[in-house]
């Protein structure tokens, strides 16, 4: 632009770890042991952006932080930065091993920037908007179930009328949070061509219903694109080793996402019963002394491997498959 003298680009390539919060956007950019503070709005976003123009950036790493880094995540992506979104616990483990035990904004940062460098995570684009307002949907849905589940715990602990008649009558508001959030969900699953469609395959299956199916669409957002062992791992259904010298310990699942696992748990329930294969599979490994609850996890994996399987070949469930 005429005018306007623009910053020589650095020929060093470097890594940018960016610590998130509502007001600003404290950025580290590594190993040049630069530090830059920006406001986490328009403006902000806009000049950390030109900022980072002068820069061979190889990556930009920020954590997630509920809706506080979309914005940035979705600017920088726009802009061709390439950005990876990881767990907080992640970046506070990887801050420990090296030594760093404080935990401030600045440290943070610079620690974003360096795991970045050590463990190059992968950069992912940031969702939809119609994809984003279907997670907050499906997150406020969450918070009704819970609350309804309280409730009803408070309503069989108490004696006092006018205490139960408050918790009828928030039972009856949750009730309606809960209906109206899931009818909105399903319009905005309906209205779009491609969830519509992994709608009818996921329900397809036996044994996943529409809650299972929604859990599904929203809450892992990249089905149809993983591999098996990728999609148990992001579930938290993949058996973890605990092997030490001649010491093989019992696998179990940890990690992954929490709301996946619960709506999967009650889609394999009726799956052990009702999914004719899964059914096979599920006895054959109560019959061969595995506890119900382990080969209750083992049908959770396989319906989730089966969906993603589906999702990615764009085909319904059927009986007997060529």
């Amino acid at each position: 632009m005429q005018g306007k003298v623009l910053p020589e680009r650095s020929a060093t390539q470097v890594y940018v770890g960016i610590d998130v919060c509502k007001a600003k956007l404290d950025v580290y950019i590594h190993p040049l042991g630069l530090r830059y503070a920006f406001a986490n709005d328009a403006q902000g976003i806009k000049r950390l952006k030109r900022c980072l123009e002068a820069y061979e950036v190889a990556r930009v790493v920020m954590e997630a932080t509920g809706k506080f880094h979309r914005a940035a995540h979705r600017s920088l992506d726009a802009g061709g930065f390439a950005v990876a979104v990881v767990n907080p616990l992640r970046s506070r483990l990887f801050a420990e091993a090296v030594g760093a035990l404080a935990k401030t904004d600045g440290v943070d940062c610079r620690m974003l920037a360096i795991l970045g460098e050590s463990l190059e995570p992968d950069a992912s684009a940031p969702p939809s908007e119609l994809m984003e307002g279907l997670q907050e949907l499906l997150r406020c849905r969450d918070a009704a179930l819970a609350a309804r589940t309280a409730l009803l715990n408070q309503l069989g602990a108490t004696t006092a009328p006018p205490a139960v008649i408050e918790i009828k009558r928030q039972l009856r508001a949750a009730e309606t949070a809960i209906a109206n959030l899931g009818e909105e969900i399903e319009r905005l699953i309906a209205a779009d061509p491609l969830l519509a469609r992994r709608m009818a395959i996921l329900t397809s299956i036996p044994g996943v219903g529409i809650a299972t199916a929604i859990a599904l669409i929203v809450g892992l957002s990249e089905i149809g694109s993983l591999s098996a062992k990728e999609a148990a791992m992001i579930a938290g259904l993949a058996p973890i080793a605990c092997d030490s010298g001649d010491h093989n310990g019992a696998r179990h699942i940890r990690g992954g996402r929490p709301h996946l696992r619960r709506a999967l748990y009650m889609a394999a329930l009726s799956a052990s019963r009702r999914n004719p294969a899964l059914k096979i599979f599920y006895d054959r490994l109560i019959a061969s002394g595995k506890k119900a609850k382990v080969a209750l996890t083992a049908v959770m994996r396989k319906l989730l491997v089966l969906a993603n399987t589906l999702v990615a070949q764009n085909r319904p469930w059927e009986p007997l498959h060529a």
